[in-house]
């Protein structure tokens, strides 16, 4: 006996309702079954079609377009037109779904936040300008891991503002000026160490630098310690980075400012260290704080595929695309 694995593309099936009726004899008086509540009052599309078509938009990044073809080939096509209509309602839909995970948001003492681009085509103009995909994430260590993506027309800080408008807490983010208004607001800046990390390894990458190496080297030792206390609690993950992180960013900070005084000012090395310098408060509180990350990662995993997507759609077609 052997058993192989097979595949039966998507097909299509027709659920048929059937609403009884009920007559009283006495009354005569006529009733019927209530229709079952739909996503779409009045269409065809089931709760299941219009799930699969926003997961092959929005998870698959596939464009309306592709899944027009999509449908056709498994002999049925629809208009891209109308899913764009499924999806905009779809969208409504949702809604309370967003706004519950805002709320849930908003109770958290730690969030993460990031941005990444996206091509929109201006109206009338044929060309596209930058529109921008806002990222709200709480922490991995949170049960819910709720992600919330918003798209704003720009990258300024006010759609930050709004979003986070009533909330304090820490927010674990980059260095963007656009979340810095808040910071004065009752939310404390957290900054990312991945970040920091980066500009020494682009350095170490582009010119072989032994600062930027053995700034990695200590860096890298700060993950270790991390690796080490992931599934530990709050407490004593604060505990373990007091005892053992805190004297290598202590070492780190005396070492970086002795480089700095010996690397030519405005040279790739002089900013890369100013880079860590600069923020360097905002670096170190995650040791004060078992609950608080030591870097931005998990949003940015999180809005990573935005990137995948900017490859088969291209750009957006408008704010509701």
């Amino acid at each position: 006996m052997s058993e192989k694995l097979d595949y039966t593309p998507g097909e299509f099936t027709v659920e048929r309702h059937v609403r009884g009726k009920w007559a009283c004899s006495a009354c005569e008086t006529l009733t019927q079954a209530p229709v079952p509540a739909q996503v779409i009052d009045k269409g065809i599309p089931t709760a299941g079609l219009l799930a699969h078509v926003l997961v092959a938009k929005y998870a698959d990044h596939l464009p309306l377009y592709r899944q027009e073809s999509i449908f056709a080939r498994a002999g049925h096509a629809i208009p891209r037109s109308t899913l764009a209509e499924w999806v905009g309602r779809s969208g409504v839909a949702l809604q309370p779904l967003v706004d519950a995970l805002r709320s849930h948001l908003i109770k958290l003492s730690v969030l993460h936040a990031d941005e990444t681009p996206v091509p929109m085509l201006s109206p009338g103009k044929k060309k596209t300008h930058q529109a921008y995909i806002w990222a709200y994430a709480s922490t991995h260590g949170d049960p819910l891991q709720a992600v919330i993506y918003e798209f704003a027309p720009s990258r300024a800080g006010e759609h930050a503002r709004a979003f986070l408008q009533g909330w304090q807490g820490k927010l674990v983010c980059d260095d963007f000026a656009g979340y810095k208004a808040g910071f004065n607001q009752g939310i404390t800046e957290i900054g990312c160490w991945a970040h920091a990390r980066r500009k020494f390894y682009d350095l170490h990458v582009a010119k072989k630098s032994s600062i930027a190496q053995q700034a990695l080297a200590y860096i890298g030792h700060l993950y270790e310690i991390e690796a080490a206390i992931k599934t530990e609690t709050n407490a004593q993950r604060k505990t373990i980075r007091q005892t053992q992180s805190a004297p290598i960013i202590d070492a780190l900070y005396k070492w970086l400012i002795a480089q700095q005084q010996r690397v030519p000012k405005g040279s790739a090395t002089s900013k890369a260290i100013h880079y860590s310098l600069k923020r360097w408060a905002a670096l170190t509180r995650y040791l004060d704080d078992g609950a608080v990350p030591i870097d931005n990662n998990w949003v940015e995993n999180q809005i990573r595929p935005w990137a995948l997507g900017r490859k088969n759609w291209l750009f957006a077609g408008s704010l509701l695309s």
